[in-house]
């Protein structure tokens, strides 16, 4: 087990990098590597750890796909574009495996290589959908970590594991410390359940365990941790918080981002102009952490539970409300100047939006600005021939804004003391290639690149469409102008009639 005592690594940190010579000649597991932040932390390990021997990624067949195949699908990606040519991409092996399967689904080869080899874990693999099912998320989520646990425990170099749970798996609380607290159910018991019992009755219980929690995912990643929680004697062990997790602020490229879940969605619709009414209260907080922040916390907290080892489970909660805040009105008004600003070629109409606590309110705009409009245009893509969409994306945007709803309308107070430690503990040398610190963040910069991001990796449009869209955005803006005249028009009109 590595050790070392905090004023020998302050010392040598004038010289070195600590987390470098920490990850140097090791080889490193990574669960849930295809995911947002698991390809960003692999990419991240690869170009600022070269020492690293290898990283092995748990990768189950998916879709007619077997493991190398999406490996070499994953690699494609442009969040390795800065690696791409440098070689290092030869050190990532794919190993096949399931975390919802025993032993997670590893042959006795790569097991044996794993338990030989492997100097770190990181077990960012979940399921992220709200609305899943909970033996689907008790198998993923919990029992998939049990099993993690299990393997690192037969693991002959193992320096640290980093379990990566989420800021909102004590979403019944409003604050939030940096331990783990009782989950609403026995793990063991709900597992019991899930093996024993029918699907059926399974998720008949949902509503009983959830209790304050809003979903299945919360509530299984609380009793998550505390199967970790009970590791502290056993494994080198400890559990990273993030809050929602965005675009890159700086690496590997600015606002890169790859896919359009929560709030990434959410600012994409309203730069398109297609959300036109959000349910959240505004006045609140909205708890946001850049990918990168994510990645560079989660490596250094394996080099900090190695090197600073308790007698308990270190906790971090990677957020940015109580150091960094900022409030979901100023968020929104951000993102609608900088759309604005920098439109995209793929613009539905003049970008505007309101937040209302109201669900009547909520309900007449979405019938007015989201589905009116979809149908109207559906009518016209009928008449082009063309198959018609936007009902379906209509009812597609309603489904997820109803799961993201509950963290839109609560507000948490998350301590982060553990985390500013991260920071605190880095050598200089350090605190350079490691950004773990979020107080440097301006938000208006920020949201600037997020969009600018959603626009070159989402959208996939080019910056040079920017004119031609410019030129878009002020033809909607004079048609929406004419809309509202012609309104008015109807209802003085109908006034006189009267």
């Amino acid at each position: 087990m590595a050790t070392s005592s905090k004023d020998g690594n302050n010392n040598r940190g004038q010289r070195e990098s600590a987390i470098q010579s920490f990850y140097e000649g090791g080889s490193i597991l990574v669960t849930g590597a295809t995911g947002f932040v698991g390809k960003a932390l692999v990419e991240k390990l690869l170009r600022s750890c070269p020492g690293i021997q290898n990283i092995f990624l748990l990768i189950r067949a998916k879709k007619g796909l077997h493991p190398q195949a999406r490996l070499k699908e994953l690699l494609n990606n442009a969040v390795f574009d800065r690696v791409r040519d440098t070689g290092v991409l030869e050190k990532i092996i794919a190993v096949g495996g399931d975390v919802m399967e025993p032993e997670l689904g590893l042959s006795e080869s790569d097991k044996e290589r794993l338990f030989q080899q492997v100097t770190v874990v990181f077990h960012s693999a979940a399921t992220v959908k709200f609305n899943e099912t909970l033996q689907d998320a008790v198998k993923l989520n919990t029992m998939g970590t049990d099993a993690v646990i299990q393997l690192c425990k037969h693991m002959n170099k193992l320096q640290a594991v980093v379990h990566v749970s989420t800021a909102y798996s004590n979403a019944d609380r409003t604050e939030v410390e940096e331990k783990v607290y009782s989950p609403p159910a026995s793990p063991i018991g709900v597992v019991q359940c899930v093996e024993h019992l029918s699907p059926k009755l399974v998720n008949r219980l949902s509503s009983a365990l959830i209790e304050n929690h809003p979903n299945t995912y919360t509530v299984t990643k609380a009793m998550a941790e505390s199967l970790v929680s009970q590791q502290a004697d056993v494994l080198p062990i400890s559990i990273v918080r993030p809050s929602i997790v965005t675009a890159a602020w700086q690496e590997p490229f600015p606002g890169w981002v790859d896919n359009v879940s929560g709030i990434t969605g959410i600012m994409m619709e309203i730069g398109r102009g297609t959300i036109r009414s959000i349910i959240c209260n505004d006045k609140y907080l909205v708890d946001i952490i850049p990918v990168d922040i994510v990645v560079d916390s989660l490596i250094v907290a394996a080099w900090h539970t190695a090197t600073f080892r308790r007698g308990s489970v270190p906790v971090y909660n990677c957020t940015s409300g109580t150091i960094n805040p900022i409030l979901w009105r100023e968020l929104g008004k951000l993102t609608l100047k900088h759309s604005l600003a920098t439109p995209s070629k793929y613009l539905q109409w003049y970008p505007g939006f309101t937040f209302t606590t109201s669900r009547f309110l909520h309900s007449f705009r979405d019938v007015l600005y989201h589905v009116v409009p979809a149908f109207i245009v559906d009518i016209i893509l009928r008449l082009q021939g063309s198959k018609p969409i936007m009902l379906k994306l209509c009812k597609r945007f309603k489904m997820a804004a109803k799961t993201g709803e509950f963290f839109a309308l609560h507000e948490w107070k998350f301590q982060c003391n553990n985390q500013k430690s991260l920071t605190e503990d880095l050598s200089p040398i350090d605190r350079v290639v490691f950004h773990t610190d979020i107080s440097k963040l301006q938000w208006d910069e920020y949201i600037k690149i997020y969009l600018l991001g959603i626009r070159k990796y989402v959208l996939k449009d080019s910056i040079d469409t920017l004119p031609s869209a410019m030129k878009k955005l002020n033809r909607l803006l004079w048609l929406q102008r004419l809309g509202k005249l012609f309104l008015v028009f109807l209802v003085l009109r109908l006034l006189r009639t009267r």
